[in-house]
């Protein structure tokens, strides 16, 4: 892969709603049919994490998750989280599944947001559309974002075309992404690759991790001309 001049700070890592209800047992997805298409992922997402607080990259934090009420749950949603097993604001082993407050709700331990890593609750799929998430960047010099989380095909894809509609460059991290049906999965890595990349680059955890490390050193410099010359 080859890569303009950057810095990792001209990069933010989003980690789309790494949360209990979704990757822990007994929350929503464990309830609508288990846990193996999101385990694999989770060591993967852990080393990008770390890896972008060792090079200085800006992480963002996301949670889906509605009011007590379910006054901010359009119908449909609601409907459809029924549908698929685990409903919306019903009981669980960590409280009602999807609700703000929950402990299901909140980021697992392994990912857990650090002092200053900003942490946006919405109850949309994306992160941008009803949050301050684009001010969030912007007045970080923010230019590229890297996106890790689930589901690839829900909240991962949809906060993706929101950041490319809002110029930002981005980078897919297939390994650190996953969805319930791996066909669906596969489906979203070729979106983005079509039309020469319209929804930004496909990525591994570790080509992040090699082109912070690149553009983490500095520049070479010129050298001093020759007194002969």
């Amino acid at each position: 892969m080859s890569y303009p001049r950057q810095t990792p700070r001209d990069f933010a890592l989003l980690m789309i709603d790494f949360q209990r209800d979704f990757c822990a047992p007994g929350g929503y997805s464990d309830q609508c049919g288990g846990l193996d298409w999101v385990n694999p992922i989770l060591p993967n997402a852990r080393r990008l994490l770390n890896a972008a607080r060792s090079c200085g990259v800006f992480v963002v934090h996301t949670r889906e998750g509605y009011a007590g009420d379910l006054s901010d749950l359009p119908p449909i949603r609601l409907d459809r989280s029924r549908a698929a097993g685990g409903e919306y604001g019903s009981h669980g082993p960590m409280g009602r599944l999807m609700i703000r407050g929950e402990f299901g709700h909140d980021i697992i331990d392994d990912l857990r947001p650090l002092p200053g890593e900003p942490v946006i609750d919405k109850n949309t799929y994306g992160a941008f559309a009803r949050s301050d998430l684009e001010q969030i960047l912007r007045n970080a010099g923010i230019q590229r974002v890297a996106i890790a989380g689930v589901t690839a095909d829900v909240c991962v894809h949809t906060t993706l075309r929101e950041a490319t509609d809002r110029g930002f460059d981005c980078y897919y991290v297939r390994d650190a992404i996953s969805t319930f049906d791996p066909d669906i999965r596969r489906a979203c890595e070729r979106m983005v690759e079509q039309e020469g990349g319209i929804w930004g680059t496909l990525a591994t955890v570790s080509d992040l991790i090699d082109l912070w490390d690149l553009v983490s050193q500095p520049l070479p410099q010129a050298s001093a001309p020759s007194p002969h010359s």
